[in-house]
C-alpha cells in the first residue's frame, strides 16, 4: 500500500532558469530547488531504546506513559538515537520528545481516551490562537532534531474517547473556543488563558511547537482528536509517506503554521477537513505573534479529505508566502473518501482576518467526483466581517485535470479587496454541473482553459 519516495527528489541539482531578456520576473517554480535544498533531515546515532526495557507491556491495556517518559529522557540524555516501539499495542497518555529523538514506531502506540492523561497543560495554539491546554498526543517544545518513523501506527482513537462530544452543541468547546478568541481579541496575556481541566478544547495530534529539523515518515496516523499533525513557529520540516485517516471533525491531515522551508511528499490524506491546510495564526492573536508561513513544498500526495486538498487559511493572519504544490490526485478510485472531497485547491480569508495570501502556485493534479468547486478563492469565509484588507494575490493553476464538480472556478470576492495576478491555463474540467463564478478578479487571466470540451475566457 505504500509508496516510499527518495529524498533524493528535493532536486537540489537542477538548473535554475535565468530571468528572460526582456527583465520579466523568472518563473515561480524556480525557487523550489533552493527551498528543498535547505530542508535537510535529522540524522540520529546508531543507539537504540526499546520502551520494553523502561517497563512498557504491549498488551494494549496496560498504560505505558511513564516508560515511554523514561525511554524519551534516556535516549536524550545519551545524546540522541531512537527509541523504539516494537510489535505490540502500547497504550500511553502524552508522549513529550526532546532533541536528538527519533520515536522508531513498529508496532502501534495507542493512545488513551482519557483527558487526564494529557495533563499538565502545555503552551500550544487552538485554531490558531495561543493558549495553554492539555497536551498534543506527541509534543516538543523547543527540541531540535526530531523524528517520528515508521513502519507503525499511531492511533489517537478520536472517535472513542469524549473527544467529540466535547464539540458537539452542549459539549463545552463552543463556550471555551468562544472564550478563548475573546481573550485573543482583548490581548489577555498567553499565560493567563489557561484551559486543560475542567474545559473541552481538544488536544492536537501532534504538534511540535518553536522545533527545527523535523522527519515525520513512513508511520500511519489514525483517529486524531482534531488536527493530526501540526507544526508551529518550526523550520527545516520534512514529512514523507505518512498516510492519515481521521473521521472526526476537524481532523485536518497537516497543519504547517507560522512554518518556514517544509517538504510534504508522498502522503496520502483521509480526513473529515482539509489534507493540507497552511495556516499562520488567527485575528488580532495571530497578527501580535506576526509570524507568516512561507515556502511550503508539496508533491505526489493524495487528497481524500473531506475539504480542501491543497488549502491556505482560514487561520492565516500572520500571513503565507510561496505554497507550491504538484503532482498530487484528489479522490482517486485506489485511495477514495467516505464523502467526496469539496475542493482540490482552497484558498480562504476575510476581512476580520488581516495578513495575505501571496504565492500559491499548483500544477498537474489530477481528479475526480467532488461535490463543490475545482479552484476556490474566497475572502468572505465564514460570513465574517472586518476593516482588515482580505488578501489573496499570485495564484497560479496550471495543467489541472479534472473529471466530476459542481464549478471549475469560483472566485468569490470583494470589490473592495479584488484578486490580483491570478491565472489559470491549460486546465480540463469535465463532468462539470454549473457554470464558473468570478468576482472581482480584474486582471484574471485564464489561457488554453476547458469546460466540459469548450474553451472559456475572461471576461
Amino acid at each position: 500500500m505504500r509508496r516510499r519516495t527518495l529524498l533524493k527528489a528535493s532536486g537540489a541539482a537542477l538548473a535554475l532558469p535565468r530571468p528572460s531578456a526582456s527583465g520579466a520576473p523568472a518563473d515561480p517554480w524556480s525557487r523550489v530547488p533552493r527551498i528543498l535544498a535547505r530542508i535537510r533531515p535529522p540524522a540520529f546515532p546508531h543507539r537504540f531504546f526499546d520502551i520494553r526495557r523502561y517497563g512498557a507491556v504491549g498488551d494494549g491495556t496496560t498504560k505505558n506513559t511513564l516508560a515511554f517518559r523514561r525511554a524519551v529522557e534516556a535516549c536524550h540524555e545519551a545524546g540522541g538515537g531512537h527509541v523504539v516501539v516494537p510489535e505490540g499495542v502500547f497504550l500511553t497518555g502524552a508522549i513529550h520528545l526532546l532533541s536528538g529523538v527519533d520515536l522508531r514506531v513498529e508496532g502501534t502506540v495507542l493512545f488513551s481516551t482519557d483527558p487526564a492523561d494529557y495533563l499538565p497543560v502545555v503552551l500550544t495554539r487552538f485554531e490558531g490562537t495561543e493558549c495553554y491546554n492539555y497536551s498534543p498526543f506527541v509534543y516538543a517544545h523547543g527540541q531540535r532534531d526530531l523524528a517520528i518513523t515508521g513502519p507503525g501506527t499511531l492511533d489517537g482513537q478520536g472517535m472513542a474517547g469524549p473527544w467529540k462530544s466535547w464539540r458537539d452543541p452542549g459539549g463545552g468547546a463552543p463556550a471555551d473556543q468562544e472564550a478563548l478568541r475573546g481573550m485573543g481579541e482583548r490581548g489577555v496575556p498567553v499565560g493567563e488563558r489557561v484551559f486543560g481541566a475542567g474545559h473541552y478544547l481538544r488536544p492536537n495530534m501532534v504538534q511540535f511547537y518553536r522545533c527545527r529539523n523535523i522527519l515525520v515518515r513512513d508511520v500511519t496516523v489514525l483517529e486524531p482528536a482534531m488536527w493530526t499533525l501540526h507544526p508551529v513557529l518550526s523550520r527545516n520540516i520534512l514529512i514523507q509517506d505518512v498516510d492519515v485517516i481521521g473521521r472526526i471533525n476537524n481532523s485536518d491531515g497537516c497543519d504547517p503554521e507560522c512554518c518556514e522551508d517544509v517538504y510534504i511528499t508522498g502522503c496520502r490524506f483521509h480526513t473529515e477537513d482539509d489534507s493540507i491546510a497552511v495556516k499562520s495564526g488567527r485575528d488580532e492573536d495571530g497578527l501580535r505573534v506576526g509570524t507568516p508561513s512561507r515556502n511550503i513544498v508539496v508533491r505526489d500526495c493524495v487528497f481524500s479529505g473531506r475539504w480542501g486538498g491543497i488549502a491556505v487559511g482560514s487561520e492565516m493572519s500572520g500571513g503565507v508566502y510561496d505554497v507550491f504544490a504538484e503532482d498530487c490526485r484528489i479522490n482517486p478510485l485506489d485511495f477514495p473518501g467516505r464523502y467526496n472531497p469539496r475542493h482540490p485547491v482552497f484558498l480562504k480569508t476575510n476581512k476580520k482576518r488581516g495578513g495575505a495570501i501571496d504565492g500559491v502556485y499548483v500544477r498537474r493534479f489530477t481528479g475526480r467526483q467532488i461535490d463543490r468547486d475545482c479552484v476556490y478563492l474566497t475572502t468572505r469565509y465564514s460570513g465574517q466581517t472586518g476593516d482588515r484588507p482580505a488578501v489573496i494575490r499570485n495564484v497560479h493553476v496550471q495543467d489541472m485535470v479534472h473529471d466530476g464538480a459542481r464549478r471549475a472556478i469560483n472566485l468569490e470576492g470583494l470589490d473592495s479587496d479584488p484578486f490580483r495576478h491570478i491565472r489559470i491555463e491549460r486546465c480540463d474540467f469535465t463532468g462539470i454541473a454549473e457554470p464558473n463564478v468570478i468576482e472581482s478578479a480584474p486582471d484574471l487571466v485564464l489561457r488554453k482553459v476547458f469546460v466540459n470540451g469548450t474553451e472559456v475566457t475572461y471576461p
